[in-house]
């Protein structure tokens, strides 16, 4: 019965990672769908350059909600029906995985940055505040979204294992869950790696145009004659 109660739990996690808050609110908000602009990510940060920040930070509310609310209802209430740490690291992924390949959007989802937080948080608001911290001195400081999340996902797993000895107890399946959402977010980085190295990247504050010109191929330069 464990085993079902667990299943129910992370098809569960996976469908509630699924709504893709960011195409929903902006078509309440009469905003234009973030995957036809910008970077086309249906995420905060793409719908930022829409130009309403109250959409974006609805979005990353609910984005981060979906991650954090699976794992702690297990946490809450799944002793009782044997659902334990293992079963909070797979709904924690389900949810994650849901908004990286959601079923009700064709499987055609965003970075899952603010669902990744919303997990750390509910596994520890110790590691999710921590992991907060660093996208926010990164972004402040670089102004790159991309460059702020990946330094949050490379430092997240440290601050788990290293760190949550002292200030929380760590879990084995917890941290592999971490590991996985962590090189399953660069992995869907990929593109804004590329275009950091080349100089391309958007930086954040970036309007709608902006963000569409700064994708758009730039021009040869001609050499002069002289």
């Amino acid at each position: 019965m464990p085993v079902a109660y667990s299943f129910a739990a992370v098809l569960a996690a996976y469908l509630l990672g699924s709504l893709s808050f960011a195409v929903v609110v902006s078509r309440a908000m009469g905003l234009a769908d973030p995957r036809t602009f910008g970077s086309k990510n249906p995420g905060a940060t793409n719908v930022l350059r829409s130009g309403s920040k109250a959409a974006a930070i609805v979005t990353l509310l609910l984005d981060a909600a979906k991650g954090w609310l699976p794992v702690v209802l297990v946490r809450w209430y799944g002793a009782p029906y044997g659902l334990e740490d293992g079963t909070q690291a797979m709904v924690g992924l389900a949810a994650f995985a849901g908004h990286l390949w959601p079923v009700f959007f064709r499987f055609q989802g965003g970075k899952g940055v603010a669902t990744a937080l919303g997990v750390l948080v509910g596994f520890s608001p110790w590691l999710g505040l921590a992991t907060a911290a660093t996208w926010l001195i990164v972004a402040f400081f670089f102004r790159y979204s991309s460059l702020a999340s990946l330094a949050s996902a490379l430092f997240a797993p440290v601050y788990y294992v290293m760190v949550g000895g002292i200030v929380w107890d760590t879990e084995r399946t917890i941290a592999a869950s971490i590991v996985v959402m962590s090189s399953l977010l660069t992995w869907r980085h990929k593109d804004n790696i590329a275009r950091l190295i080349k100089g391309t990247e958007s930086r954040l504050g970036k309007s709608k145009e902006n963000a569409a010109s700064a994708d758009a191929p730039r021009p040869r330069k001609r050499r002069s004659r002289h």
